[in-house]
């Protein structure tokens, strides 16, 4: 150590920890913190090619009134910290990446009791068109976060892992209007009821259409897993059809048919999620909380349509558990 570095030490240990000193008004801060720190994130996965996500993080911890301040220059190291742990492959979740920054947030942050990082990506998806196979892109936002309370023994953590996806949705109301419509000039051209039936079985009725973005989060325990992919399937699955960056003549029409063939209303999306989740994540405790959102921008109103639904894994099961015994 130079003569220069020497002095710098010494100059740091003399100043004053204002941080550490008394506030002038003592009262206790729910959150304190940085938001929008953007960072680059690489999650290793086993057999397959890492994970990038591109980052905004929000991390903050509580405040003592006591304290006039935080010492938010260790938020940034322990974020730091855990990416680099990340791309070793000790780390392969991002919502488990959130849940290690907010323990290591406590261990740096002795005077708080909760800690929480919330963490909002995006993460590109590569798709293949349903008949040329034309190789393409989707953008999904990823959301991810972890709180952790400070207790006598070890932390309690909860953490959370959702998705946002855009789909298509065609309206059942308006398809149902347009087919009373066309049965009654087919019958009027003396058509056979037989042949009308085989005709609507090969070619589903016009509908007005939905941008959909529908919205799906799990939280549960610090030690249980979500497939983040599997979250962006059930999406994908839950809407009329899906949509994509790219699409030739013979794709564009297999779209439009299968959206036609698969009407939903902005209702059914949530609950088709809601049911795909208890089957894909079973084996979750029953209380882990489930939250599904579904937006239809209309595209013959000026509104939007929406639907909501946050409830447990066992809440859930218990009222599909009740829907298969009253139709059984």
């Amino acid at each position: 150590m130079n003569k220069d570095q020497a002095q710098d030490k010494s100059f740091s240990r003399e100043l004053p920890d204002v941080q550490a000193s008394s506030p002038d008004v003592r009262i206790n801060l729910t959150r304190v913190g940085v938001k929008n720190v953007k960072k680059l994130v690489e999650v290793h996965r086993h057999g397959k090619r890492p994970m990038i996500f591109i980052s905004n993080f929000d991390v903050y911890v509580d405040l003592p009134g006591s304290l006039k301040g935080a010492n938010l220059s260790r938020n940034f190291e322990v974020i730091d910290e855990v990416l680099q742990q990340a791309i070793d492959g000790e780390v392969n979740e991002i919502e488990k990446l959130c849940s290690v920054v907010a323990r290591k947030l406590l261990d740096r942050h002795e005077y708080a009791d909760r800690t929480e990082v919330l963490m909002r990506s995006e993460f590109m998806v590569k798709r293949e068109t349903p008949v040329s196979k034309t190789a393409c892109h989707e953008v999904v936002k990823v959301h991810a976060r972890a709180i952790a309370r400070r207790t006598f023994r070890t932390p309690i953590v909860r953490k959370s892992i959702g998705a946002e996806v855009t789909g298509m949705t065609a309206c059942p109301c308006a398809q149902n209007i347009m087919k009373e419509r066309a049965m009654r000039v087919l019958q009027d051209l003396d058509l056979e009821q037989e042949k009308i039936d085989e005709f609507f079985s090969a070619v589903p009725m016009a509908t007005h259409n939905q941008r959909g973005r529908g919205f799906l989060c799990i939280e549960t325990d610090d030690d249980q897993m979500v497939d983040l992919e599997k979250i962006i399937q059930i999406l994908k699955n839950s809407m009329s059809a899906g949509i994509y960056e790219l699409l030739k003549r013979g794709d564009e029409g297999s779209v439009v048919l299968a959206a036609h063939k698969n009407p939903r209303f902005v209702e059914d999306c949530v609950r088709e999620m809601a049911k795909r989740v208890l089957s894909e994540f079973a084996y979750l405790s029953g209380d882990s909380v489930v939250t599904i959102k579904q937006t239809n921008e209309e595209s013959i109103h000026q509104h939007d349509a929406y639907a909501e639904r946050r409830a447990t894994i066992a809440e859930l099961a218990d009222e599909l558990n009740g829907e298969k015994h009253n139709t059984g």
